[in-house]
């Protein structure tokens, strides 16, 4: 009897040996948090403001890692293969919806090969026009383009861009011929409006701020389907010309879509922290960011009508990339 105590408590302290030891191999274990663009836009910005925090509320270093190239698709592919163990997630925003119908060929799934992780929040745009464009709503300017088809441009930051597809979503809403003007960044694409050589632009709201009363370029609305806080006096542009119209960018972590729940509860518990905490409270309001916790359950909601919605957008733009 007593040799039959001793196996089994020998037998319960291996287990629990084994499973401090597991506990303590995942705690020690780095967290990748993949940005699917370059150093400095807003994907890497946003991750990197909340990395230290992250990693503290995790009990594990967070690393935020740039693979960029291809639209954001090499990066998101790479997350797509990695471990599902909850050590890599990619920080993802509409673009990984948009790609999903833009690109021709994908290596993944947008949908089906990844699991939400945590939202963190969204962003509107602006539509932006130059002074002598006689608008100052969104029905004005589609009058406006009607009468002159084929005579107006907008500028964007390149084929596929945000900039482009919110823009050519537009026009194929308000039925206008406007030239498509496409450029290398979005900064490029505002000065070129500013210095009249294009009409108009979409911008990220958070761009446009600089800009609220600045007499070189006019804001005629924003794309999201309520106010901006950050501009709460202009109206969207679904209320001020073309209802139906919607275009906003949400940001979350995603991860592989075998990553387990408890994994994935336990990295959206994380996130919902940091939502509470007012310093990254602060650095989400410098970005533009209008925060907002919701459940896996409800963003894997939200993605899948996202993908629905954008998919419209691409379609309607007409873009495509091999």
């Amino acid at each position: 009897m007593i040799q039959r105590r001793e196996l089994l408590a020998s037998s319960l302290g291996t287990a629990l040996l084994s499973a401090v030891g597991m506990a303590q191999a995942q705690s020690s274990k780095p967290v990748r948090i993949v940005v699917p663009f370059a150093p400095g836009g807003v994907q890497d910005i946003l991750a990197r403001s909340f990395s230290v925090e992250m990693g503290a509320a995790l009990g594990q270093t967070v690393i935020v890692e740039n693979r960029a190239g291809a639209g954001g698709t090499i990066g998101n592919a790479f997350v797509a293969r990695a471990e599902a163990d909850g050590s890599v997630m990619v920080m993802a925003a509409a673009s990984h919806n948009i790609a999903g119908s833009l690109y021709t060929k994908l290596s993944y799934d947008p949908q089906k090969d990844f699991a939400p992780l945590g939202h963190i929040g969204s962003a509107s745009y602006v539509l932006m026009v130059h002074p002598d464009v006689p608008a100052k709503t969104a029905a004005e300017y589609i009058r406006h383009a009607k009468a002159n088809p084929g005579k107006m441009n907008y500028a964007t930051a390149g084929v596929g861009s945000a900039t482009h597809l919110s823009m050519a979503y537009f026009n194929g809403l308000a039925g206008i011929d406007v030239v498509h003007v496409p450029l290398k960044a979005t900064g490029e694409a505002i000065n070129e409006v500013i210095s009249g050589r294009a009409q108009a632009v979409i911008a990220a709201s958070i761009g446009a701020l600089a800009f609220a009363k600045d007499s070189r370029i006019r804001l005629l609305g924003v794309t999201s389907p309520k106010r901006s806080k950050y501009l709460p006096d202009l109206p969207t542009i679904a209320e001020s010309g073309l209802p139906g119209y919607q275009f906003d960018s949400w940001f979350g972590l995603l991860g592989p879509a075998a990553v387990p729940a408890e994994q994935a509860n336990r990295i959206h518990a994380a996130v919902s922290k940091l939502l509470k905490d007012p310093v990254i409270l602060e650095r989400l309001d410098k970005q533009g960011i209008e925060p907002r916790d919701l459940s896996n359950a409800d963003f894997g909601k939200l993605l899948a009508a996202d993908y629905v919605r954008m998919a419209q957008v691409v379609k309607a733009s007409g873009a495509k990339i091999d």
